[in-house]
């Protein structure tokens, strides 16, 4: 016994071999398949030949925050007036004011000699600094962004280093303060450091510290690290008056302003709001 083939309808209902319509759907659907590959193909073999991939964006946004040292204003990276939310003891809100901007140099005096050493394997290409006081005028703090020669590997390098090592928490690696004559910081030497924080960044060639202490320039005998000194309960002198938040408050807006401009390089300059 034979089975004839099945059949369907077409569009005026007339009797259509089933058969038929598979076929024709199937070659269809190899037709989209092939087409499909090919677009497909063809852009692969255009992001191959062009480079463009993920990373581009990464290693791009990289390359332009090592440049803007000379092409942003000063006031976008160290604003006159920065908010800090949140940033005091107790999540008390801090407001510093700008009293002093270091001429952009080079590195050299700028840290003591083994934090120098450590920082040596990433270059300097550049070296900004401005100093702040809280709206107390009780303390005085050194904020710096260190423009490094590093590429993305070195910089990630350097970052596990201070990790692994605990570099940031040891007081012989102290960054030094800026002392501009003529303002509360003056008297803003080595002998006054009570606190600080440094941040190896793995995305841009930067470095960005701070360094706080008492505008009166009283010395301390024993600085404590941001870290530790902005944990509860302390009983250290740095951590009771809350030199550990300056420092490192002052340090997170800086650094989220220098983010910020990363992102968006031709955009308009950040305002102290846009900076807490």
């Amino acid at each position: 016994m034979s089975f004839g083939e099945p059949e369907g309808y077409d569009e005026r209902v007339r009797p259509r071999p089933l058969g038929a319509r598979i076929r024709s759907r199937t070659a269809a659907v190899a037709v989209c398949v092939v087409l499909g590959l090919g677009l497909i193909g063809g852009a692969v073999t255009g992001s191959w030949l062009t480079g463009d991939d993920g990373a581009d964006g990464g290693a791009s946004a990289f390359v332009t925050a090592g440049q803007l040292w000379h092409s942003v204003p000063v006031d976008q990276l160290f604003p006159p007036t920065v908010q800090g939310q949140g940033a005091g003891p107790g999540g008390a809100d801090r407001t510093w004011t700008r009293i002093a901007v270091a001429p952009d140099t080079g590195c050299a005096n700028a840290f003591d000699p083994l934090l120098r050493g450590v920082l040596a394997p990433v270059g300097c290409q550049r070296l900004l600094r401005a100093t702040y006081t809280d709206a107390t005028q009780s303390y005085v703090t050194t904020v710096g962004l260190l423009f490094t020669k590093a590429d993305i590997a070195a910089m990630t390098a350097l970052s596990t280093r201070f990790k692994n090592e605990n570099l940031g928490n040891r007081t012989d690696l102290m960054p030094r303060p800026y002392a501009a004559k003529g303002t509360l910081a003056a008297a803003f030497g080595d002998k006054q450091r009570a606190s600080w924080t440094i941040s190896v960044l793995t995305d841009a060639p930067v470095v960005v510290y701070a360094v706080s202490g008492w505008a009166d320039g009283r010395t301390v005998d024993t600085p404590e690290p941001a870290g530790e000194a902005v944990t509860s309960g302390g009983t250290t002198a740095p951590a009771q008056s809350g030199l550990g938040n300056e420092a490192q408050g002052l340090a997170d807006r800086v650094e989220r302003s220098l983010r910020k401009t990363v992102d968006s390089p031709s955009g308009r300059s950040k305002t102290s709001e846009e900076s807490s």
